[in-house]
């Protein structure tokens, strides 16, 4: 691949190492990409909220697709520029059609809100809990969570896998929405249909005045395997599931080697 145009990353798993962090390598790679005029864009299934520290880190401040493609979010502004919604009829159908193939299920809802928010823009039922902690967790009825629009549903099931859950979600809810896993802890989740990474990375790059083909993609889990495919040159880190192993272009060093600098000292 020649010099790419637009460097494009997944955050957890991907980007930041085991502990959560930016290391130095990356750092350092992600700032000569920047110095170099060529657009990083953050891709993750995060919310808006949850962008800025790890931007920080590298140097950000140009855009992030966040809740799986659903919201593109201007960094430096901290504005949300788009969002692909589910609105409450369709949450309940969709919650109502999972509740009777996987009795037992908990969800919560993502709604768009920059990180400067200062209502409540993430709400959970009573018994959810989060697989990264549950220290964020605003508990409401199942009716206020599923009532307000939503860039993202999440469903969890302490006695499933994320991959159980996907394949039996995407036999009950066929296309009517886009069903997806960044864990494979018992926890799915749901997007407007045709919601993807990749949709969301095509719209931060058109605003950029970039095509696919100039874009490399790195990423680890099966919600950034239409990413991947979608870029000019898709990278999966070795610790990738291996649904994004079989797509991917080109497989770098795990996220504790710092895979993502690896391939990008090539050139920058």
């Amino acid at each position: 691949m020649r010099r790419p145009g637009l460097v494009a990353s997944d955050v957890d798993g991907t980007l930041l190492d085991a502990m959560e962090q930016v290391s130095q390598r990356t750092a350092r790679v992600a700032g000569r990409v920047i110095a170099s005029g060529t657009p990083f864009v953050l891709v993750s299934g995060r919310p808006p909220r949850w962008i800025p520290r790890v931007a920080d880190a590298v140097g950000l401040t140009g855009y992030a697709v966040c809740a799986n493609g659903a919201v593109v979010y201007d960094i430096g502004n901290d504005r949300v520029v788009s969002a692909h919604t589910l609105d409450p009829v369709k949450l309940n159908d969709v919650v109502h059609s999972l509740e009777r193939a996987m009795p037992g299920i908990r969800v919560a809802a993502e709604h768009p809100a920059p990180a400067g928010y200062q209502g409540t823009p993430f709400l959970t039922e009573p018994s959810y809990a989060n697989p990264w902690g549950d220290g964020e967790n605003n508990i409401a009825s199942r009716a206020e969570v599923l009532g307000r629009t939503a860039v993202k549903l999440l469903v969890r099931h302490e006695g499933m896998t994320s991959g159980e859950m996907s394949r039996l979600a995407n036999t009950v809810l066929d296309d009517s929405v886009t069903v997806t896993f960044s864990t494979n802890r018992g926890l799915i989740e749901i997007s407007a249909p045709g919601v993807t990474k990749a949709t969301g990375l095509a719209e931060a790059a058109a605003l950029l005045s970039l095509d696919a083909s100039s874009v490399i993609a790195f990423g680890d889990m099966p919600n950034d395997v239409e990413m991947l495919r979608w870029a000019g040159h898709g990278v999966a880190v070795a610790n990738a599931h291996d649904d994004v192993l079989a797509v991917a272009d080109e497989v770098t060093a795990p996220n504790t080697e710092d895979g993502v600098a690896q391939v990008l000292e090539r050139w920058f």
